[in-house]
């Protein structure tokens, strides 16, 4: 056996001082492990999640496309049931269904960033725990919004096949899915809607969350294109201005719904070249924002 030396009088190899791994694995190591636990939450949630994804956009498909057309009340093509009311509301389904999606995806965004966001950044502070991870503040805000753009992929995933299945007998969806922009242009716009989440979750407190739903979120939903085609918007103008058609440009969902019926439809849409930098710019923006604004809320 050999002798202790004498930096290491018991024999055993000296310690070092340097650190076992480099800041930027501690810091992917700290977020898988977040994006982990939130996984796991979610799977353990996974009943409650889907219900809570399907119910609003079920009843909207339900009432839009079931009943209104079951009780001659169609919307898109008048009332009664003969050829051209008909057509009239498969029209409108065409329009409706990625509509829905869209919505989905945003809703999504909102619930599982902002909401979460208030919760933990309420009494409990449990956020306090989340920042403690061995990675920057600004990471822990970037696994929010990666796991709120995962369970907006899931909620787009359940919700299409549902919401274009769902309709009055004569009443007919007519959708091409597009593969290519669909795969590319759903996860964009769920890391969009997502980003949004993180900033409404930062900027309003957990006591003002109702005033989000009400000047926020309602706005956005109404002009967002949901039940219309944003080209469809011209007639609606003061003098020459088409100032509908021109004010909800400032609205993100209008860009993701105009996207997914370029993605799942032949129906007219604005165009992908918009679509696409336009969906980008806003990922960048309310990231910076609400990153900028999830630093704020934890230092003080």
């Amino acid at each position: 056996m050999a002798a202790p030396t004498a930096s290491s009088p018991t024999g055993h190899a000296p310690i070092s001082a340097r650190p076992t791994r480099s800041t930027f694995d501690a810091s992917r190591i700290a977020l898988s492990a977040l994006l982990r636990r939130d996984l796991a939450v979610l799977r353990k949630n996974l009943a409650e999640f889907a219900t809570r994804t399907l119910v609003q956009p079920f009843l909207l498909v339900f009432v839009f496309l079931y009943v209104f057309p079951t009780i001659g009340q169609g919307v898109g093509g008048g009332a009664g049931s003969s050829a051209a009311a008909r057509a009239g509301e498969s029209a409108f389904a065409t329009v409706l269904i990625p509509g829905v999606v869209a919505v989905s995806i945003m809703f999504q965004g909102i619930q599982a960033v902002a909401m979460v966001l208030s919760s933990e950044f309420g009494f409990t502070r449990e956020i306090e725990d989340r920042v403690q991870a061995p990675c920057p503040i600004w990471l822990v805000a970037v696994a929010k919004v990666i796991s709120g753009s995962v369970q907006g992929v899931l909620a787009a995933l359940i919700v299409f096949p549902i919401a274009s299945v769902v309709h009055a007998k004569g009443v007919q969806s007519h959708l091409a899915v597009h593969w290519w922009i669909a795969i590319t242009l759903i996860p964009l716009t769920c890391v969009a809607m997502a980003s949004l989440g993180l900033y409404l979750g930062t900027k309003f407190e957990p006591r003002n969350i109702g005033l989000m739903f009400g000047f926020v979120v309602l706005p956005i939903t109404f002009l967002g294109g949901t039940y219309y085609q944003w080209t469809r918007l011209a007639p609606v103008r003061v003098g020459g201005f088409h100032w509908l058609q021109t004010l909800v440009l400032v609205n993100p969902l209008i860009y993701v719904a105009e996207g997914l019926r370029a993605g799942f439809t032949q129906a007219s849409h604005m165009h992908l070249y918009i679509i696409y930098p336009v969906v980008l710019a806003f990922c960048a923006l309310f990231l910076a924002l609400g990153i900028r604004g999830f630093r704020r809320r934890v230092l003080t």
